[in-house]
């Protein structure tokens, strides 16, 4: 049997406490599962944010997508962990990561380092977090995302979630501009995490952050943009992107179930911009 499909939406626009709020009850009412936030620089601030959200809200479980670890001393984030989850009750869900964004740590003074040092610096938190926290009832559940294979080797031996974002820096940018995964990246990705994950007791639950969603007659006008900002990426090519859900309603459904049996992916995040219109394809989904 499939797993069963959870959803979240990853709110990221800064918003004064009343527009918040709506968005949050919004999102709950559209039947998300999950209320997110990102950890760059210029958007919210995660925790505070995230116990707003449980303030106006009863049932979407509340989470961090991702923590970038270099922002964080893991004593200090084990006492916001501890006291978000308390405020929230039990709702929180922990995503960590390595960051992607050479500017942001230059812009906060903090060192960037290479990518092995911060893979390491992202399993010295992980672990000290296990450590800090392993008394804590409810347990957090915890999601790594990242993709090179020290950090699927890392995301196999302690994550409840492995999270997977479909896409890769574009060398060379401090900015932390993406370029997508092909379809056939993406499974290669996949197939190494489960690889690596074999041993496990329980499976993790695989997460796909999806980067569009477009309900359309016209799938080739609607991906355009897309290729004109990704050199030597077709019109055809796009359409594959397993993080573009382009299409009439029939066919986002069918792309999103096909994803789950060729990927494992049951688990989707989609951007505050797609809020609204991913919500008739989660009506669609529900207990399929």
């Amino acid at each position: 049997m499939p797993r069963p499909f959870r959803f979240g939406i990853s709110l990221i626009d800064l918003a004064p406490a009343g527009q918040w709020r709506a968005k949050c009850r919004r999102a709950e009412e559209l039947g998300y599962d999950v209320i997110l936030v990102p950890d760059h620089l210029g958007m919210v601030a995660p925790f505070p944010a995230l116990v707003a959200a449980a303030a106006v809200t009863e049932r979407p479980r509340l989470g961090t997508f991702v923590l970038n670890a270099g922002f964080w001393n893991p004593t200090l984030l084990a006492r916001e962990v501890s006291t978000t989850q308390a405020l929230t009750g039990g709702r929180l869900e922990l995503g960590l990561g390595t960051g992607y964004v050479r500017a942001e740590h230059e812009q906060a003074g903090l060192p960037w380092g290479s990518p092995r040092e911060r893979v390491d610096r992202l399993r010295r938190t992980v672990e000290e977090l296990e450590r800090l926290l392993a008394a804590e009832e409810p347990r957090v559940p915890l999601m790594i995302g990242g993709n090179g294979d020290r950090m699927l080797r890392l995301t196999a031996e302690h994550a409840d979630i492995a999270a997977f974002t479909g896409a890769r820096l574009v060398p060379g940018s401090t900015t932390g501009r993406l370029e997508p995964f092909t379809a056939a990246e993406v499974e290669w990705s996949v197939a190494r995490y489960l690889r690596l994950a074999e041993g496990r007791d329980s499976p993790a639950e695989l997460n796909l952050l999806v980067q569009m969603v477009v309900v359309t007659d016209d799938r080739e006008a609607a991906v355009r943009p897309v290729v004109e900002r990704v050199p030597d990426t077709s019109v055809e090519e796009a359409l594959e992107l397993p993080v573009l859900l382009v299409g009439t309603m029939d066919e986002i459904v069918a792309q999103v179930l096909e994803q789950r049996e060729r990927y494992g992916f049951s688990y989707l995040t989609v951007l505050e911009p797609y809020m609204e219109a991913f919500a008739p394809v989660m009506d669609r989904l529900r207990g399929r």
